[in-house]
C-alpha cells in the first residue's frame, strides 16, 4: 500500500471512529458540482405528486417509483412530468432503507440530477444528486441538500468535505447555467484540438504525398513565372 493510500485509509478508519456506534454510516465519494451537471441526463425542478412501491421480480428488494410534476427544466429537453425509481421503500409491513439513497415524499419540491438506467430514470449519485427546494420567511425559494448519513471524502485529499451549502433556487439556476457553458467551451476546446491532432496526424503519415504536392506546385508557379 502507498503512502497516500496508507493515510487515506487512516483518515477512514478516524472519520467512521467518531461516528456514534448506532450511526448506519458508510463513505461516499463527494462530487464536485461541475461533475454532476456533466454527468446528469436532465436536471429538474419539480414536485412529487404520485408515489408507489413494490417487490422487484426476484423478491429481493423494494423499488419506489417517485412521479415528479416538473416546473422548469434546468438541463436537458423540456418535460411536464417524469417518474424516478430509487432502490428502498415500504410493502405492506415489510421496509428496507438504504443509506446514502433519497427519500421522497408526496407533496415535497426537489431539485433533482437525474441519470437514465434500464430499470428507468434515477437520481444520479443519489442523495448527492437531489436537493430539496423550501421557502424562508421571506418568501425565497431555497435549496438545500439532502441530509445523509454517509460520509463525504475527497478522495484526492483524503478528508472529509462539508456538504453544499443551501442557495436560492435563482443562485442554483445560475451555477448550473455556468457549469454547463464551461462544459460547452471545454468539450469545444477538446473537438479543437482533436481536430488539429488528426490534420497533423493525416500529413505525418503522408509525408510524401504532401512532399509531391508541394514539389508539383513550385513546379507550376515556375513554369507560369517563366511564360511571364
Amino acid at each position: 500500500m502507498t503512502s497516500n493510500n496508507s493515510r487515506f485509509a487512516l483518515v477512514l478508519a478516524a472519520a467512521l471512529a467518531l461516528l456514534p456506534v448506532t450511526a448506519e454510516a458508510t463513505i461516499a465519494q463527494a462530487m464536485e458540482f461541475d461533475a454532476k451537471v456533466e454527468k446528469a441526463a436532465s436536471i429538474v425542478v419539480g414536485k412529487v405528486v404520485a408515489q408507489r412501491s413494490q417487490w422487484d421480480a426476484s423478491r429481493d428488494r423494494i423499488l419506489t417509483w417517485s412521479t415528479f410534476r416538473v416546473e422548469k427544466t434546468l438541463k436537458g429537453a423540456p418535460i411536464q412530468e417524469t417518474t424516478i425509481v430509487t432502490p428502498g421503500g415500504v410493502v405492506d409491513d415489510v421496509a428496507q432503507e438504504y443509506v446514502g439513497v433519497p427519500r421522497f415524499a408526496v407533496g415535497d419540491e426537489h431539485v433533482i440530477f437525474v441519470r437514465n438506467t434500464n430499470a428507468g430514470p434515477t437520481v444520479l449519485y443519489f442523495e448527492q444528486g437531489a436537493y430539496r427546494v423550501a421557502q424562508n420567511d421571506r418568501g425565497d425559494r431555497i435549496v438545500h441538500p439532502l441530509v445523509s448519513n454517509a460520509v463525504l471524502m475527497d478522495t484526492q485529499r483524503g478528508v472529509a468535505v462539508a456538504p453544499e451549502r443551501p442557495r436560492t433556487l435563482r443562485e442554483f439556476e445560475g451555477q448550473v447555467r455556468e457549469s454547463s457553458r464551461r462544459e460547452a467551451v471545454r468539450m469545444k476546446m477538446i473537438q479543437q484540438r482533436k481536430a488539429e491532432a488528426s490534420f497533423w496526424g493525416q500529413i505525418q503519415r503522408n509525408k510524401l504525398l504532401v512532399a509531391l504536392a508541394l514539389l508539383g506546385a513550385l513546379l507550376a508557379t515556375w513554369q507560369l513565372l517563366k511564360r511571364q
